[in-house]
């Protein structure tokens, strides 16, 4: 799913509950805030802010998780035994950006509330192992990464997918922050972008949702910064998230059918993979009594282009090839009817044995 996060104690009321509406109409389901920026002193104007703003969110029946600390348990004076000051807030989970010992986090997922306890998994620990032997109730444990507001602090793509991996594995929900290009603020005073993995600071919003759906590794994404434009909602509400989607750009003289077979079909990677192309051969059966004709087939294919066998391919008339090195294409077998797009092509690389993925049109820059 993917969600969005609000700042009320630096945020004008009206255009917070707009934002949070006008994710809700798009299909967000969860919003993320947080307990941990409070002044000693202030802790009752911002709690009822909050207050207010997560009424908004579950009126539009959004999941609402409130960021706390043990400092945070301290400075309020809650118990980490009882959850009910939360629960009155409105939340439906907490998430703890720093631990306790385990036996508490553990005690947490039985208490009364009901909440989710969201726990910080961008640390490579045993932090998961040690809250598990303590018997926690699993259905109500979820995680989620940080956010780096700093430039150059977002974690690494090998670190983030070892530690992703090692989460998942372990059964947890996960969740990751992408970062909007048109939002100002986040939850501290300098923010130069918020996102989770420093590769997507400066990526267009919807990139870095493709991206970590092709991971495989992320339940929940969340745009970290506020307030995302309405145009980036609608572009991530419009993404599927079960399965990688290639933008591709046609060649001018592409058919009608060449089309259909590549956009109207689900596709998936043979497992007897080669690194020359990844095949795509079931989508041949439905269209093996079609005509095909030559067209577009150049004498050799380029990395990113996508082939479509035509009718002199013997039994391989209809089979969609998506070219990972060129190869010679001299006896004009192949129709090259598009190409991966530039933005998109990194994403080739995570089109697995037997990966699933679908392909979306886009138009060319210069048409």
């Amino acid at each position: 799913m993917f969600g969005i996060a609000v700042y009320p104690y630096k945020e004008v009321q009206e255009e917070t509950v707009d934002y949070i509406k006008t994710a809700a109409k798009y299909g967000f389901e969860r919003v993320f805030t947080n307990l941990l920026m409070i002044e000693p002193g202030e802790e009752k104007q911002v709690i009822e802010r909050l207050e207010t703003i997560i009424k908004e969110a579950r009126k539009c029946r959004m999941e609402v998780i409130l960021d706390v600390n043990p400092a945070v348990f301290e400075q309020l004076g809650i118990s980490h035994h009882d959850l009910t000051f939360f629960k009155k807030m409105g939340a439906t989970g907490i998430r703890l950006d720093s631990s306790f010992d385990g036996l508490v986090e553990s005690l947490l997922t039985f208490d009364e509330t009901g909440l989710d306890l969201e726990i910080n998994i961008s640390n490579d620990t045993y932090y998961l192992e040690n809250i598990l032997s303590y018997q926690p109730n699993a259905k109500r444990l979820i995680g989620c990464h940080n956010f780096y507001p700093q430039r150059f602090t977002g974690l690494d793509y090998e670190y983030f997918m070892k530690c992703s991996a090692k989460y998942k594995k372990l059964g947890l929900r996960t969740a990751a922050f992408i970062n909007s290009q048109t939002a100002d603020h986040g939850p501290h005073c300098y923010t130069d972008g918020l996102c989770t993995l420093e590769q997507h600071r400066d990526l267009p919003i919807e990139l870095q949702a493709k991206h970590l759906v092709a991971t495989n590794l992320i339940d929940d994404i969340i745009i970290a910064n506020a307030f995302a434009s309405e145009e980036e909602l609608a572009a991530l509400s419009a993404l599927c998230t079960d399965q990688i989607v290639l933008d591709v750009e046609f060649s001018s003289n592409t058919t009608g059918l060449e089309k259909e077979i590549l956009l109207d079909n689900q596709h998936f990677n043979r497992g007897d993979i080669n690194r020359f192309s990844i095949r795509s051969t079931f989508v041949k059966l439905r269209y093996q009594d079609q005509d095909i004709p030559e067209n577009n087939a150049k004498e050799k294919v380029s990395y990113a282009e996508i082939t479509l066998g035509n009718n002199s391919f013997g039994q391989y008339k209809g089979e969609i090839n998506i070219v990972k090195q060129g190869m010679p294409n001299e006896r004009r077998e192949k129709n090259v009817i598009g190409k991966i797009t530039k933005s998109d092509q990194f994403l080739i690389d995570y089109i697995q044995p037997w990966t699933k993925f679908r392909f979306r049109e886009v138009k060319k820059v210069n048409e």
